[in-house]
């Protein structure tokens, strides 16, 4: 269980991770911004979001992905970039995890019938899952 104090610094660690999704944010720079060591950050994290530092980072970044990716005027590369990644392999592979189609298949299709649904109920619907695959876990890399 978490403590109150720890939970104040690890949303202020989320917090920077979802306004500076797009720069290259690492465990350490994270940790310290919650002024925890690396591995209790992470620990922390987990139990107190459910999720790893890593895995929230690039939900995010997905999100953003696809958002751009709608919008259909930047290339799958493009993408890559403007939202953090640094590897477009790594990037698709990780879309096509969460997604479940890869980007450019994402790009392509016409996404106009969610125009009608309020942005706060299109950013829940649209939130990239993560599905339980131990073996997918990238640890502790951002």
């Amino acid at each position: 269980m978490v403590n109150v104090e720890d939970l104040v610094r690890l949303r202020r660690a989320r917090d920077r991770m979802d306004r500076e999704y797009a720069e290259p944010l690492d465990m350490g720079t994270l940790a310290r911004t919650a002024l925890m060591s690396s591995g209790h950050f992470q620990r922390s994290f987990r139990a107190a979001f459910g999720e790893t530092p890593y895995t929230y980072l690039m939900t995010r970044r997905i999100e953003r992905a696809k958002a751009l990716l709608r919008r259909g005027d930047m290339t799958v590369t493009a993408v890559c970039f403007a939202v953090g990644c640094t590897s477009l392999g790594s990037f698709s592979s990780r879309f096509t995890e969460l997604v479940g189609e890869t980007p450019s298949a994402y790009r392509a299709r016409p996404h106009d019938h969610g125009a009608p649904i309020p942005s706060c109920v299109t950013r829940r619907l649209t939130r990239p899952a993560r599905h339980p695959n131990p073996e997918a876990e990238p640890g502790s890399r951002l």
